[in-house]
C-alpha cells in the first residue's frame, strides 16, 4: 500500500491547486493547437495531426488471451451462488446492462444492507491505478475476493465458495481444464473473474473517433464542450485512456465537499489526516450511463456533477450553456459495450451447500436494530 500511495499523483490543497490544474490544462493545449498550427502548414487535416498529443487516448479493442479462462471468469461472475443468499452476484452491482454498475446511489448487499459507498463501473476498470475508491486492492484479481467475503455485500466466505464450486462437477473440469490441476484455490477464482473483466473495454466512442482522424465525428457543440474541459482543468485529473482512474486527488480543493457519507477515502487506510477526501478519480468512460455520480452517489445527473466539480475543484461557476457543452462532450465517451452472451451455469448437486437468503437468526437482529433506531427516533 505504501509504494501504490508513493505512486499517484496528489494535487496541492487550495486555491493555489485550482491555479496549477488550469495552467497546466492550458499549457496542453498551447502544444495541441501549435500542433493543429503544424498540421495545416503542411496542408494536412488538423485534428489527425493534434490527436497525438490530446491528453486523451483512445480505447482500443480487448485482447484475449486466453478465451477459456475468459469464459471461465464470466460464469463465475454471473454466479449468485458465491453469495451466502444465492442470489447476489458480482454482475448485482456491476450490471453490464447498465454501464457496469448499478445505477444507485449506494449498493444493496445482503439481506438488504445498504453499501457504504456508490459503486464504480467495471467497464475499463483494467486500466484504474488501483481498484476500490480508496485504492485498498492494488488489481482486478485483489479486488474480486473482496465482496465475496465482505458481510455487507456476498457474505460468504472464500472456504464455503470453493465448496460451492468443488460441489459441481462442471466446474471441476473447467477448473482443471484451465488451470491444470484437480484441486482449485481462490487464488484461481480470482484470476478467472479478473481475466474477463480485464475484456470489458469500450471502444470506438464518438470521441474516439475523433481522436483517430474523424473530423465530422463531434458536433460543434461537443467541440466546444471538449475545449472548455481541457481549458477549465478537467484535463489534469481526467486524462488518459481511461479519462481518469490513474490518480487519487481530494474531493472538495477549493471549497470543502458536504456530505453525509462515512467514506474517508484513502485515510481509512493510512490514518493520515491529510489524505481525507482523497478518492481515486473516477474515469469518465461512459460517463452518462454510470449514474448517480461521486463516491456517495450525491449527484444525480450529469449537470449537477459537472456544476459542483467545477465549484469545488476549480473554483468555476459554469454558465448553464457552458455545462450543456461540457456534458454534451462527456456523452461523446460512451463506447462501445461489451456484446456478452449470457453464460448458462452448470447446476447444482445434491451435495452443494444451499444457499440462505431468509436466515432466520440474521432476521431476527436486522428486526430488533430497526426497534431499537425507532425507539431512538421517537425519543429524539
Amino acid at each position: 500500500m505504501k509504494t501504490q500511495i508513493l505512486m499517484v499523483s496528489l494535487l496541492t490543497l487550495g486555491l493555489g491547486s485550482a491555479v496549477w490544474a488550469e495552467d497546466a490544462a492550458k499549457t496542453e493545449l498551447a502544444k495541441i493547437e501549435e500542433s493543429a498550427t503544424a498540421a495545416k502548414d503542411a496542408d494536412k487535416p488538423a485534428d489527425v495531426v493534434a490527436a497525438k498529443d490530446e491528453p486523451i487516448k483512445p480505447i482500443e479493442a480487448a485482447e484475449v488471451k486466453d478465451p477459456a479462462m475468459v469464459e471461465l471468469g464470466k460464469k463465475l461472475y454471473f454466479d449468485p451462488r458465491l453469495s451466502k443468499s444465492g442470489f447476489i452476484s458480482c454482475n448485482s452491482c456491476h450490471n453490464l446492462s447498465m454501464g457496469g454498475t448499478d445505477n444507485l446511489p449506494t449498493s444493496i448487499g445482503d439481506h438488504w444492507q445498504q453499501g457504504p459507498i456508490n459503486a464504480p463501473t467495471v467497464l475499463n476498470s483494467s486500466m484504474n491505478v488501483a481498484q476500490f475508491w480508496d485504492g485498498r486492492a492494488k488489481d482486478l484479481k485483489e479486488q474480486a475476493g473482496g465482496p465475496i467475503a465482505n458481510p455487507g455485500e456476498m457474505a460468504f466466505t472464500h472456504e464455503l465458495a470453493l465448496d460451492v464450486l468443488q460441489s459441481i462437477p462442471q466446474y471441476k473440469d473447467e477448473f482443471k481444464s484451465v488451470f491444470g490441476k484437480d484441486e482449485m484455490d481462490i487464488g484461481m477464482v480470482t484470476d478467472a473473474i479478473a481475466a474477463f473483466e480485464e475484456t470489458l473495454v469500450t471502444p470506438d466512442s464518438k470521441f474516439d473517433q475523433w481522436l483517430k482522424g474523424d473530423s465530422k465525428a463531434l458536433a460543434d457543440n461537443e467541440l466546444a464542450g471538449y475545449k472548455l474541459f481541457k481549458e477549465s482543468g478537467c484535463v489534469a485529473c481526467h486524462n488518459g485512456p481511461a479519462v481518469g482512474g490513474n490518480s487519487f486527488q481530494k474531493m472538495g480543493v477549493v471549497e470543502p465537499y458536504k456530505t453525509d457519507s462515512k467514506a474517508e477515502g484513502m485515510a481509512g487506510l493510512t490514518k493520515k489526516d491529510e489524505d481525507r477526501f482523497k478518492f481515486k478519480v473516477p474515469t469518465l468512460r461512459n460517463v452518462e450511463m454510470t449514474y448517480p455520480y461521486f463516491h456517495d452517489g450525491a449527484a444525480k445527473t450529469l449537470e449537477q456533477a459537472v456544476t459542483t466539480m467545477g465549484q469545488l475543484q476549480l473554483g468555476k461557476k459554469f454558465t448553464d450553456a457552458e455545462t450543456a457543452d461540457i456534458v454534451a462532450f462527456l456523452k461523446t465517451l460512451t463506447g462501445k459495450q461489451p456484446e456478452l452472451q449470457l453464460p448458462i451455469l452448470p447446476p447444482s448437486t445434491n451435495d452443494t451447500p444451499v444457499p440462505e437468503p431468509f436466515n432466520k437468526a440474521d432476521m431476527e437482529k436486522a428486526k430488533q436494530k430497526d426497534a431499537a433506531a425507532k425507539t431512538d427516533g421517537k425519543q429524539s
